[in-house]
């Protein structure tokens, strides 16, 4: 396989594309697709063909990459579904009440119908007008990921950034901010076990006619509008690409030969890697790709897929893997590696600077790594249910 094709491909310019209809979808072309691997390339390590990446400098005091340090384990599966404040700390210098994120399927309908609410009031609100030309509150946040997005993804296997999984786990921790705030969400927040649903996606729980809507496939060669769920009809003005004023539907175009590759041999294949950047690598070709790729439509367009609001979901599966993957060895979050770009490979340390263009104000000023690479300490103070 071609090991250097770009990570996300938008097959025309924002000038070739038409304002369409906004009851029916693109063509799958204009929304291209997120690069990926397969599992059996994971397993080989097809990504790591060309590139060193391990082999850089690793940012972290002696104390930190060889520290004292309690056991660490995470507490075993809950069913309740509110935030969670009886669990101890369970490694030195962690928050002590961390807010629990709980599996979708351990989300209470109640939880679940308010959470989906959050986003719908997100969408109602207008714009702040600081990330023009976004049509609503909801497209503020689709526009700072639009605008961000070249400098944190991988261009390519060859041309990495490895800001990518510390950037979006700083994003959808913006993104609860915003529903809290300004649309008074007070529940516990929820994440999604992809791997469950490798291969049928279109089975999940989440795609459903009272919640994300159905995942149909596409039709006559184009993504399909989203005419149930929660967000039924809903309108974008942003995308594909860096397309912006291109009014269209909410459209997916489900790939279930793409969902087969999200399953438990592609978790086990990234999970086995040890550094920083071979993980990494693995987790943003493979499983994440192929979620992308999987729902299709919006979600297929890494630059403006943010739009779908399951996007988020599985960006928190995303998160959930780099959380479990840290928490077997306690270097895992205190030190970093890798490449801060990609076009110059300049290091990645833990004083790298992380941007989120103030999106939930105060709550969100550019931090530092040390700052975010740990979700119970820093500026974070979260687990996940298992």
């Amino acid at each position: 396989m071609k090991i250097t094709a770009a990570v996300f491909a938008t097959a025309v310019s924002a000038a070739s594309i038409r304002a369409p209809q906004q009851s029916k979808g693109l063509p799958l072309s204009q929304f291209g697709g997120v690069h990926s691997i397969s599992i059996q390339d994971a397993v080989n390590k097809i990504d790591l063909a060309g590139n060193n990446f391990s082999a850089l400098p690793i940012s972290g005091s002696l104390e930190d990459l060889f520290p004292v340090h309690l056991p660490f384990e995470e507490d075993k599966k809950v069913t309740a579904s509110k935030v969670d404040t009886a669990n101890k700390a369970t490694s030195a210098g962690d928050c002590p009440n961390p807010n629990v994120r709980y599996e979708w399927d351990n989300y209470s309908a109640s939880d679940k119908q308010a959470f989906v609410d959050a986003i719908q009031c997100l969408i109602k609100k207008p714009p702040s007008g600081k990330f023009a030309p976004a049509k609503n509150r909801y497209e503020d946040i689709v526009r700072l990921h639009q605008t961000y997005s070249p400098n944190i993804h991988s261009k390519s296997t060859t041309q990495q950034t490895h800001k990518f999984l510390l950037w979006h786990r700083y994003y959808v921790w913006a993104f609860e901010q915003i529903m809290r705030d300004e649309c008074g969400f007070n529940r516990a927040f929820p994440w999604w076990d992809e791997k469950k649903w490798a291969g049928k996606f279109s089975q999940a729980t989440i795609f459903n006619n009272q919640y994300f809507g159905n995942l149909p496939g596409a039709t006559n060669g184009a993504a399909t509008c989203i005419t149930s769920g929660r967000f039924s009809g809903m309108q974008l003005s942003l995308g594909p690409g860096m397309t912006t004023n291109n009014p269209h539907c909410l459209q997916r175009a489900v790939n279930e030969q793409a969902t087969a590759q999200t399953g438990q041999s592609s978790w086990d294949a990234c999970m086995s890697r040890t550094s920083y950047p071979d993980f990494h690598s693995c987790v943003e070709f493979t499983f994440h790709a192929q979620g992308h790729n999987g729902v299709g439509g919006i979600m297929a367009d890494a630059i403006a897929s943010p739009g779908d609001p399951s996007f988020f979901m599985h960006h928190l599966f995303v998160d959930y893997a780099f959380r479990k993957w840290q928490i077997n060895d306690p270097a895992r979050r205190t030190s970093i590696s890798g490449c801060a770009d990609n076009v110059n490979c300049s290091p990645l340390t833990l004083d790298t600077m992380v941007y989120m263009g103030n999106i939930c104000g105060a709550k969100c000023p550019d931090l530092k790594v040390r700052d975010i690479l740990n979700t119970q300490q820093g500026h974070f103070c979260y687990r996940y249910n298992y």
